[in-house]
């Protein structure tokens, strides 16, 4: 790349993050254009679809699959009968509602993807919410920012975190027992930030009527079939990788997406066309957009170049570098969405840990999965840092995104300072959390 190539990819990266920022453009357009620029310049081109397409296919097919069956879940009217269930748990108490929020989301998301949780427990915060007379955009916030943070319970629960985990081959019980903890660290130290987040709804105290009538479910047998595949999806994520046949989590979500189609098709309530045409079809368009923009970063060397320089000023001091990771990466991605964000970091955690003698040259292809255990600290530490920073922003995130989309959708329109509001002090939080659990584990494993 010429010197002139490098300064127009940085200027493009900056233009798409204040266009989104400023709410200057729809967020989905600005990185099209950010996409379109590179092209025109010779930036990108068709040697690098096969790379792109390796980073992306997987966190989007995760996607895709989990809207997909959420969206004919949605159908059966459970929804309806779980947000009647919420709300006689809350009594009228705002409290009650964003202490269920924690409560619901957490363990959905621990076998579920995050993006994938958010939109099956939206309908109901939603119903509730304006059956309390409340705007659901708070409680929507701290929807995602709780999936985010519960998605680090499993291996499977945020994209960003699986990303890493695949990356360096880290078998789902290894998650379990190094990186869950602080996962459940992070969830809880949203609590006490809710107060003060969310004053109003905290405080909240409706009178709910005596006497109201239960919710049925119309249709138990389609209900019964699209749980049933949901259960198989739940199963298929926690054993896939082991069974012969080495299904990976976003085969799994792929499986599950095409499962949840045939049971529309086989009771025929509506076409399938219309259950594919409802897919989050901006969101998986944007996120796909920022994987394109990432590549293009990793192409000016920059992120190599930074791997020697690291080199240089920690040399093998790995908790120093972890901690340096954590931060860095967790910045990153609050102003990119995260999933690209980790995907170009491990080119150039990589290269540092080659530079510094901790692994073979070999380390730079991919499969390589021979870690010693002293480097694991400082992916773990890619985990907290792409998966709680995107907590800041709406597009830190797929779960942010998907939640912004569905307040939208139910005639809120949520803006990036809106949400930074919230998500800010509380990826803060959780980053310093994060930071010390890492610490903690670094010097264990040390």
């Amino acid at each position: 790349m010429t010197d002139f190539q490098i300064y127009l990819t940085i200027g493009v990266f900056a233009a798409v993050i204040l266009l989104i920022a400023f709410d200057l453009i729809d967020m989905a357009v600005a990185a099209l254009l950010g996409v379109s620029v590179l092209i025109a310049f010779g930036i990108l081109d068709g040697s690098d679809l096969m790379p792109i397409v390796h980073t992306a296919s997987g966190p989007l097919a995760l996607l895709f699959g989990g809207m997909v069956v959420a969206r004919v879940i949605g159908k059966t009217g459970i929804f309806s009968w779980l947000g009647d269930a919420v709300l006689r748990a809350t009594g009228g108490s705002g409290k009650q509602l964003l202490l269920l929020i924690v409560a619901l989301v957490a363990p959905v998301c621990a076998v579920l993807p995050n993006a994938t949780a958010v939109i099956l427990v939206a309908p109901v915060i939603v119903g509730v919410c304006q059956t309390l007379k409340v705007n659901f955009v708070g409680p929507l916030i701290i929807t995602a920012i709780v999936s985010n943070a519960a998605g680090m319970l499993t291996l499977v629960g945020d994209p960003a975190t699986f990303v890493v985990g695949s990356a360096i081959g880290l078998s789902f019980i290894d998650h379990l027992r190094m990186v869950s903890l602080g996962g459940l660290l992070a969830i809880l130290a949203v609590v006490p930030l809710l107060p003060r987040l969310l004053p109003e709804i905290w405080a909240l105290r409706v009178t709910l009527p005596a006497e109201r009538p239960r919710v049925a479910i119309e249709r138990p047998a389609f209900l019964a079939l699209s749980l049933l595949v949901l259960v198989i999806m739940v199963v298929l994520f926690l054993i896939g990788e082991s069974l012969p046949t080495h299904i990976v989590p976003p085969a799994v979500a792929i499986i599950g997406a095409a499962l949840a189609l045939l049971v529309v098709y086989g009771v025929r309530i509506e076409p399938v066309g219309e259950v594919i045409r409802d897919v989050d079809w901006k969101t998986i368009v944007f996120l796909g957009a920022i994987f394109t923009l990432v590549q293009a970063f990793i192409k000016t060397e920059l992120l190599q170049g930074l791997s020697i320089q690291i080199y240089h000023w920690f040399g093998g001091n790995f908790i120093a570098v972890a901690l340096l990771s954590l931060a860095g990466i967790g910045v990153l991605s609050s102003l990119l969405a995260n999933i690209p964000v980790v995907a170009a970091a491990l080119v150039m955690i990589t290269g540092y840990f080659v530079a510094a003698g901790a692994v073979p040259e070999i380390a730079l292809a991919v499969g390589f999965t021979d870690w010693p255990k002293a480097t694991l600290p400082v992916f773990i530490a890619m985990m907290f840092g792409g998966t709680l920073g995107g907590n800041a922003t709406l597009i830190g995130s797929s779960a942010n995104v998907v939640a912004v989309g569905i307040c939208l959708a139910n005639g809120q329109r949520v803006t990036f300072m809106q949400f930074l509001r919230i998500g800010l002090p509380i990826a803060v939080v959780q980053l310093s959390v994060g930071a010390l659990y890492v610490w903690v584990l670094a010097s264990m494993l040390g």
